[in-house]
């Protein structure tokens, strides 16, 4: 019977011990890596946001002509056809 407690506990043990490994060594560095890619869409966002409501960086022609071609994008959804 003690030897059955403690082959449980030493399975337990190794079981705990992989999975705290795997935390630490994989998701930990691809959390992140997630992060950093989020932060670098967020800023790519923003400067797309501002390009497209008027910013400086382009003119009103070519921020309208982007405005057109994206809702003409949302008209042509091929995966909902009613």
């Amino acid at each position: 019977m003690v030897f059955i407690t403690r082959v449980i506990s030493m399975t337990n043990f190794m079981v705990a011990s992989s999975a705290l490994g795997f935390q630490v060594f994989v998701l930990y560095p691809w959390h992140k890596e997630l992060d950093a890619g989020f932060e670098e869409l967020r800023k790519e966002h923003l400067r797309v946001l501002g390009a497209v409501s008027g910013g400086p960086s382009i003119s009103k022609e070519q921020g309208e002509t982007m405005r057109d071609t994206l809702s003409q994008m949302g008209q042509r959804r091929w995966w909902f056809q009613s």
